[in-house]
């Protein structure tokens, strides 16, 4: 079950990759799609799904600053039947590293943070001894070449979640890594590369890590309902997780068990549909960080489809770029279409929820 949790958790960089449709789809006649026909096109689908409770969640589709298409439908709680709305909050697994990211962006341009630098002018021997930080980078670590692993390792797994709420909490799941090959040689999705740019940020601003990401990001960009909660503390209106299995009486299991106590800079934060609308618009809108920070970010460094902390996917309608997370009881992406100005973004409660749903859009939007 340990080895499930871990790639399903990884797994989400995958979740929306162009090469995961299906052949026959891919390789069909383009036919153009209008705006209205898109959304009707999804507006049936979706109507089907929610019937059926083959999902639950939220989904969101816009253009530039309108929004065209907004759907709710299944239950936040099924304890309480309480049903999931536009303004739920939903985990976003992985989808974190794009905050992460863009916040080493914002120190790259205040000349607090070098892309080149070495982590150990930030990760001090507590973390990692220096024969591995003097060769890792902080361009090592946002590109997934940093050759090191992920902390949701055995003494993780049989530790209490109590124990990991603050970025230093998590230092001894990390203190035993080794590097799986020389930083740069390739690449290997890296839930510790991403978690120590946490400690870069903290470093860097003398600021905790999760400050800094709501007065840096969530703030500016006007998203209201994101941040990382701890899910023994009651937040308003945040979406419980639910796995499908035959064996309860009752049909699922919730993964509040199996989760993050909170999340942090490699995932498990809260967001909403319209929250990261929000943040697709500020970044397109350069109001997080600069034309050239962009560039950066949504470049595919090493042809894995991956940039700074971003997904980068190439399609008809052209450069796309997002996130998507994954995990036992969630599921969600952003696909922001750099071409033709659509934003998609689709969260669920349920496992790999947003991963079809997220897929056929994906597709519709390539022939409109």
């Amino acid at each position: 079950m340990k080895n499930l949790i871990f790639l399903f958790y990884i797994g989400s960089i995958l979740c929306c990759r162009n090469d995961t449709f299906p052949i026959a789809e891919r390789s069909s006649a383009r036919v153009e799609l209008s705006p209205s026909d898109l959304i009707g096109k999804v507006q049936e689908y979706m109507d089907g799904l929610c019937e059926t409770d083959d999902f639950s969640g939220t989904v969101l589709i816009a253009k530039g600053d309108q929004v065209l298409y907004e759907k709710a439908c299944g239950e936040a709680s099924k304890r309480f039947h309480v049903a999931n709305n536009l303004d739920t909050k939903f985990n976003l697994g992985s989808m974190n590293k794009m905050f992460t990211a863009t916040a080493i962006m914002q120190l790259v341009e205040k000349g607090l943070v070098q892309l080149s630098d070495p982590i150990g002018n930030y990760v001090d021997e507590s973390w990692l001894p220096k024969e591995i930080t003097h060769k890792v980078t902080v361009h090592h670590l946002l590109t997934h070449t940093s050759g090191l692993g992920s902390y949701f390792n055995s003494t993780y797994w049989n530790a209490s979640r109590e124990l990991y709420r603050s970025v230093n909490d998590f230092k001894p799941l990390v203190r035993g890594d080794t590097l799986a090959f020389e930083p740069g040689e390739k690449f290997q999705y890296s839930n510790t590369g991403m978690l120590l740019l946490g400690v870069v940020i903290e470093k860097a601003t003398g600021q905790d890590y999760f400050e800094y990401i709501r007065q840096n990001i969530y703030i500016p960009a006007g998203m209201v309902n994101s941040d990382a909660y701890e899910m023994d503390r009651p937040v308003e209106n945040l979406a419980i997780g639910y796995i499908s299995s035959s064996d309860k009486v009752l049909g699922w299991e919730n993964n509040l068990y199996k989760h993050v106590i909170k999340g942090g800079p490699a995932g498990g934060g809260f967001s909403t549909v319209r929250d990261l609308q929000r943040f697709a618009n500020a970044l397109t809108s350069e109001k997080l960080v600069s034309k050239s920070s962009l560039d950066l970010l949504w470049r595919d460094y090493t042809k894995s489809r991956y940039g700074y902390g971003f997904q980068v996917k190439k399609s008809g309608a052209g450069k796309v770029v997002g996130h998507g997370g994954g995990f036992p009881g969630l599921s969600s992406n952003l696909d922001i279409f750099l071409g033709s100005g659509y934003v998609v973004v689709v969260m669920s409660n349920y496992d790999r929820g947003a991963v079809e749903v997220s897929r056929k859009i994906y597709h519709w939007i390539e022939k409109s």
